[in-house]
């Protein structure tokens, strides 16, 4: 599933990205996107999509249908409530790890958890998450949700698997998606601390929040990426208060 691939690293400035703005919506895409459609643009490695979102409180996506994808949300503030077809539904919030197997097909909505009364006072807060798609192995697998709290690892401030079908990662990621040549980590980084990159095919970087830099490639600011090829083994060191989500890929889809 692989290719004979020459080392290289191509920064994607955030202010590259396009993006889709309504009412309600902020959604920055790395990849081509709905309306956003770029043919030289439409994935690195496994991943699909990389949507950095902001929903406005009491708003968001209405029941809609997915098929045959896995979808990873990591949410970096606010709440987010997932309900789906298959009578799965949570809240999602930082720190919290969640996938949904869309499979042979399945109808779900995300909505702003933050319009409400807690406490007795109105919370009225935006959520702002990242959405992540990649392929599984099979299609038409049976739909399936999965979602675990992982905060406390990532107080540790190493890089923690988040979701994973990498053998390798059985037992430690948080979370198991249907492709056994993904993973998702995640950091969560105090100004000076660092984590080191793995070795893969296809890695791809992405810094929802806060600023670090990248050895021998300098700095990237909240909302860049990068996508690696045949390279790893390079240091991150957060300047600020940082989060970094990065996939590790040892496969491709076919260009």
């Amino acid at each position: 599933m692989t290719r004979t691939l020459s080392p290289r690293t191509d920064i994607r400035r955030a202010r590259d990205r396009s993006a889709t703005r309504i009412d309600w919506l902020d959604s920055k895409h790395s990849f081509s996107f709905g309306r956003s459609h770029d043919p030289a643009n439409t994935h690195h490695g496994l991943l699909l999509v990389n949507n950095d979102d902001v929903v406005s409180p009491g708003t968001g996506f209405d029941t809609h249908p997915h098929q045959d994808m896995e979808i990873v949300t990591w949410v970096l503030r606010g709440s987010l409530v997932h309900q789906d077809s298959t009578g799965h539904s949570g809240v999602i919030y930082p720190g919290l790890a969640q996938r949904m197997s869309a499979g042979s097909g399945i109808l779900h909505s995300e909505k702003n958890d933050s319009w409400r009364l807690r406490g007795g006072v109105e919370h009225v807060d935006p959520v702002h998450f990242v959405q992540m798609w990649v392929v599984p192995d099979e299609s038409g697998i049976t739909p399936g949700y999965e979602q675990l709290e992982i905060d406390d690892q990532l107080l540790a401030g190493g890089l923690v698997p988040v979701a994973s079908g990498m053998d390798q990662h059985r037992g430690e990621s948080a979370i198991r998606i249907k492709n056994k040549y993904a993973a998702l980590h995640a950091a969560r980084l105090a100004p000076g601390q660092s984590v080191t990159l793995p070795e893969a095919p296809f890695l791809h970087l992405f810094v929802p929040r806060g600023a670090v830099t990248l050895e021998d490639s300098g700095a990237l600011a909240t909302g860049d990426a990068v996508r690696f090829a045949a390279i790893g083994g390079q240091r991150i060191t957060a300047t600020e208060d940082a989060e970094i989500l990065l996939w590790e890929m040892h496969a491709t889809l076919a260009s």
